[in-house]
């Protein structure tokens, strides 16, 4: 039975003159009633449900409902449960509905009842968003692709316009959009920003960045179109639509890294519960930026540790090789503008000896530029930089050289790039030992990946026949006290260890054990993106 016929019974019955309790009580009932007909129009609906779908006052019959007609089919073939219907009530006013939908016995309409549990799904968003978020940090992705996923987090989570999330730079006078959702990129944003400021406009977001405090400014989109000083962005602002603006501060101690730009639809308010949800992932969008920062300083450390490496092995290797060369060459030169000429048998030692030390010199540099040269790359996995690594170690000394890799499930493809680098180098640095100190005739790589169902682990060993550890210090070969070291902090910046121990009857054996770390490819590029900002 639907209103009216509920109406017509009632008035049948009622004495003349009488109330319709009926009609009245749902005319007042908190609960949104409606009746729908076959085409899902509005037949009738009560005010409250008027008001929660935005229905015009007087002009009910007809308007389309946003909730779907049942198929045929018995009443009891209706789901149990109510359900949830998404819909834009009006100009950027999204609202969820939770409703439950009986087909009128013998009629083709059909009563609704339903809710509304749009804050209640949006809190669902948001701790779904955050979630996410967080998960994103962690997987240690680059900053640009891990920002660019939170701004889009945040526009999808909380139904917004647009979002921009900006870093500082180092010196705090340039910003750089690095994570943007709904708006078009203007490769010279901060430049027409700054025209925007000259021409007098406020620059919410540069308190924002001075003070560490969120700031909301009600019905931007107002001044920003009308307002003259706004006219270098107008154009980028424009769409899509929007009206109040958050920017909410990202903060890594007392420092403010950068902001977050929210902007809000029309009708949208912003209380409490959005700026919550915004200081959360802030909160994220700050601890992504000071990771990346993190990892930079170590990067720089590492460059610097590279460069005195290579200073050190220079002047051990090359620069007293070449020495040797120019003093021998040069008593050659002093000897011939004396007129003294050494016997055919002296001058053939002499360019043996040169010859020999020129073979030296091209075998360290070779070795060194292949050490330089970027290791794991795009392309370029863990397995194949260390096939070509000993390829290379065989052919410039004459070593056997061996690699076993036992990896059941391909894992060492698909290592994060930056794990894949730092067990190349150390790797790379065992083998160096091997070959400048242990006078050694055989060389064996290990990479082994964990089985699968036990805590995941890489294993990463190198096993050579030579002279052993310096029996003054076990565990540090002669001149390696810096490599050892550096292959130390490379493994515990994944919380991983480094063994060495000496082998029976002779040798060494380095290994390196660390937590298995995999992740999906993504864009590199740390570089600034540039986007639109009020």
């Amino acid at each position: 039975m639907d209103l009216e016929d509920e109406d017509r019974e009632v008035r049948a019955a009622r004495p003349a003159g009488g109330r319709d309790w009926t009609a009245e009580a749902v005319r007042h009932s908190p609960d949104a009633l409606a009746v729908i007909d076959a085409d899902g129009r509005f037949v009738r609906a009560n005010p409250a449900a008027a008001l929660l779908c935005g229905l015009p006052p007087g002009a009910v019959p007809g308007c389309p409902s946003p909730f779907p007609v049942p198929p045929a089919g018995p009443a009891s073939a209706a789901p149990a449960g109510p359900s949830v219907v998404e819909f834009e009530a009006s100009a950027g006013v999204r609202r969820a509905l939770s409703y439950n939908v009986r087909r009128v016995e013998g009629q083709d309409r059909f009563v609704v009842s339903f809710r509304d549990v749009t804050a209640g799904r949006l809190r669902e968003r948001r701790l779904a968003a955050v979630a996410k978020a967080a998960a994103s940090v962690a997987a240690r992705r680059s900053l640009k692709s891990t920002l660019e996923a939170l701004a889009h987090e945040v526009e999808r989570a909380d139904s917004l316009a647009g979002v921009q999330i900006l870093t500082a730079n180092s010196g705090g006078d340039r910003l750089h959009v690095i994570g943007l959702a709904g708006f078009g990129r203007a490769p010279d944003f901060f430049d027409r920003l700054m025209r925007c400021r000259d021409l007098g406009a406020h620059l919410t977001m540069l308190d924002v960045l001075r003070r560490g405090v969120p700031q909301v400014v009600p019905h931007r989109y107002a001044t920003t179109m009308t307002d003259p000083a706004w006219e270098p962005l107008r154009e980028q602002l424009r769409n899509p639509l929007w009206d109040a603006f958050a920017s909410v501060p990202l903060l890594v101690g007392r420092e403010t890294v950068g902001v977050l730009n929210a902007f809000f639809a029309p009708g949208r308010v912003v209380g409490g519960e959005e700026m919550e949800f915004l200081l959360a992932m802030a909160e994220q969008a700050a601890v992504a930026v000071d990771h990346a920062r993190l990892l930079e300083r170590e990067r720089d450390v590492a460059r610097r540790e590279e460069r005195q490496k290579l200073a050190r092995d220079l002047h051990d290797s090359v620069v007293q090789q070449v020495f040797s060369i120019m003093m021998q060459s040069g008593s050659l030169g002093v000897l011939a503008r004396r007129g003294l000429t050494p016997p055919p048998e002296r001058l053939a030692v002499v360019a043996d000896e040169l010859s020999s030390a020129a073979e030296d010199v091209l075998a360290d540099l070779r070795s060194m530029v292949h050490e330089l040269r970027p290791a794991v790359s795009p392309g370029r996995g863990l397995v194949v930089a260390v096939r070509s690594l000993l390829e290379t170690t065989a052919a410039r000394t004459g070593l056997r050289v061996d690699l076993d890799v036992d990896d059941p499930t391909a894992e060492l493809a698909a290592l994060d790039a930056v794990l894949a680098e730092d067990v190349y180098r150390v790797v790379a640095e065992a083998v160096h030992n091997s070959v400048k100190h242990a006078t050694a005739t055989s060389l064996t790589v290990r990479l082994v990946v964990g089985a699968p169902g036990s805590p995941r682990r890489l294993a990463a060993e190198v096993a050579d026949d030579g002279c052993g550890l310096d029996e003054q210090d076990p565990g540090v070969r002669p001149s390696t006290g810096f490599g050892m070291t550096a292959m130390r902090e490379r493994a515990e910046r994944w919380e991983g260890e480094l063994h060495v121990r000496s082998q029976r009857p002779g040798g060494v054996t380095v290994r390196l054990e660390l937590p298995l770390v995999t992740t999906v490819a993504v864009a590199t590029d740390e570089s600034a993106t540039s986007g639109t900002l009020p």
